[in-house]
């Protein structure tokens, strides 16, 4: 598998660390998850790039990107990182895929920014919220496994999880670089995750919005659903069906179905 060519650069104050897999198309960005370096997103991004100029981008705390006790690791730096990238790196007006955490960052990015970025694809996105419903995968079991992997244990942690299996390769990946993401900064971001109203920044997001979200696990439910399209009328909404939260690494192929119809369609207006 092609890793992509991996690069830094300094935007909004810090070391940002990407990966870049190049192709003919528009430009993609994609923001992972809490506890997802870029590397976790290679196979998207090598399957992205044969359509699209496709980058990956490390948050702040995660992978090779800047972290330690200096960082401020809150949705509103994480959202000023993505515009000041976005600058700096020269895209044009990128499609931005955000995944869970990076869902919230994207739109969070999107409600700051003051002027359109670029349309967003919001996969799984928690939709917890000061008076809402937590977030329903608990803050223990992903420090357990974090702290594991500062171990060296992370393998043998994920062998022994009652979550969704990945496929053997991607999870020898992910043993290999969770031990890159700060703990500290997955506090921070379950802290946000219940303090910050996620619903707020969709309705101020100056861009065009797609919804693809997993059929397991409970992060988006019907009733998120509905209320996001009070706020969002007209936005395209896929769920796909058996699938967990981790839609990339547990199912492919139906991941890859499922995004290549938002961005053939609704994205792409």
């Amino acid at each position: 598998m092609n890793p992509g060519i991996g690069a830094h650069l300094r935007a909004n104050g810090i070391r940002q660390h990407y990966l870049h897999f190049p192709g003919p198309g528009p430009d993609v960005l994609i923001i992972p998850g809490i506890v997802s370096p870029a590397a976790l997103w290679q196979h998207v991004g090598n399957w992205l790039s044969t359509r699209y100029n496709c980058y990956i981008i490390d948050v702040r705390g995660r992978g090779l990107s800047e972290s330690g006790p200096h960082i401020d690791y809150g949705v509103n730096a994480c959202a000023q990182d993505v515009i000041a990238f976005i600058s700096a790196a020269a895209l044009n007006h990128p499609i931005i895929i955000g995944h869970s955490m990076g869902a919230r960052i994207a739109l969070r990015a999107a409600a700051l920014a003051g002027k359109p970025i670029g349309p967003i694809v919001l996969v799984d996105p928690p939709t917890s919220g000061p008076g809402r419903r937590p977030y329903p995968i608990p803050k223990a079991r992903t420090v357990a496994l974090l702290r594991a992997a500062h171990r060296g244990e992370a393998l043998q942690a994920m062998q022994q999880s009652t979550a969704a299996p990945w496929p053997e390769a991607l999870q020898r990946l992910r043993a290999e670089w969770l031990c890159t993401c700060d703990e500290r900064a997955v506090h921070v971001t379950y802290d946000d995750f219940h303090q910050e109203d996620m619903f707020t920044d969709l309705a101020r997001a100056q861009a065009p919005i797609a919804l693809l979200c997993a059929g397991e696990g409970g992060v988006v439910s019907d009733t998120d659903i509905a209320e996001m399209l009070k706020l969002r009328p007209g936005m395209e909404t896929t769920r796909v069906p058996g699938v967990g939260h981790q839609l990339q690494a547990e199912d492919f192929e139906a991941f890859k179905h499922a995004l290549d119809g938002i961005l053939a369609t609704t994205i792409q207006r």
